[in-house]
């Protein structure tokens, strides 16, 4: 490794980081993101007037509970959304409202970033039941708790709804005022329908409670090798009612868990039908 950097980083520093994030977050770290590592963790150097990665990780490993775990992961978490990301999945989810018994209908959306995809599957519950006040119940989740506080708030740049029709515009966003008129807002209906969640998809228990109808969780398993994917999907299978739906990223197969899932469209499955499967708990 090149030592052109302000801060000493060293073939070995990576290799640790690799280490810790795998342990921590599940994540595999392969050897191109070695700039991107540097980068991402160069801030937190600087902000707390260290000198070498050595030191930082160092301070990590010294202290199992130390509040800057959070902010390691957070920096090395990727977050790429938009708003109705994979359309496609989102007619589906429409038509399974639609045909649905389930009052109310409950959504886990397991990868919530900076909430766009929330406030999609908002946008779609509202639109379904063509009421402000859907029965529906959505847990937006993340790893990374500052794109959670971005999505709480609910607040962006009015540039990334040039895609979205002037219909769901007017309907679901307020616009900002003077200072923030760059900006926009979404409206109370859509956050009414959403409770944001911490949860670490490699934690020994997960803070949810019940059975759900749909579970979004795109673009994740890409980040795991093969044997955490396979415990985290099986773990997501006991929260799938026996109709319920799981929603993976375009680019995620699922043909290595052919003992628990069966697919149904596009990168859409259902649970295989295992009585032992159907429990209301999180394990």
């Amino acid at each position: 490794m090149q030592n052109e950097h302000e801060f000493a980083y060293t073939k070995a520093d990576f290799s640790r980081v690799v280490n810790l994030i795998y342990q921590r977050a599940g994540i595999r770290l392969n050897d191109s993101k070695q700039q991107m590592v540097y980068s991402r963790l160069s801030r937190r150097l600087r902000a707390l007037q260290l000198d070498t990665f050595a030191g930082y990780l160092n301070l990590l490993e010294r202290d199992a509970e130390s509040s800057e775990w959070q902010q390691f992961i957070n920096a090395l978490t990727t977050n790429l959304t938009s708003f109705f990301r994979e359309s496609h999945h989102f007619d589906l989810l429409s038509q399974q409202m639609q045909s649905s018994q389930s009052h109310p209908f409950r959504i886990w959306c397991a990868a919530s970033s900076t909430g766009e995809e929330p406030y999609s599957l908002a946008m779609t519950a509202i639109e379904s039941y063509q009421s402000f006040v859907p029965p529906v119940q959505i847990i937006a989740s993340d790893l990374d708790t500052q794109v959670l506080s971005t999505a709480a708030q609910g607040i962006y740049s009015a540039e990334i709804l040039e895609r979205l029709s002037i219909e769901r515009r007017r309907n679901f966003f307020l616009k900002g005022k003077a200072l923030n008129q760059s900006k926009v807002k979404v409206k109370r209906p859509l956050s009414d329908l959403i409770q944001f969640r911490q949860i670490n998809l490699l934690a020994a228990t997960w803070p949810l409670e019940g059975l759900f109808d749909a579970v979004f969780c795109r673009n994740v398993m890409i980040y795991f090798d093969q044997e955490t994917q396979r415990k985290i999907l099986q773990r997501i299978a006991l929260l799938l009612k026996p109709d319920g739906l799981l929603y993976v990223g375009h680019s995620e197969n699922l043909h290595y868990m052919a003992d628990y899932y069966q697919s149904v469209g596009k990168t859409v499955y259902k649970m295989i039908d295992k009585n032992m499967q159907h429990k209301g708990k999180s394990r």
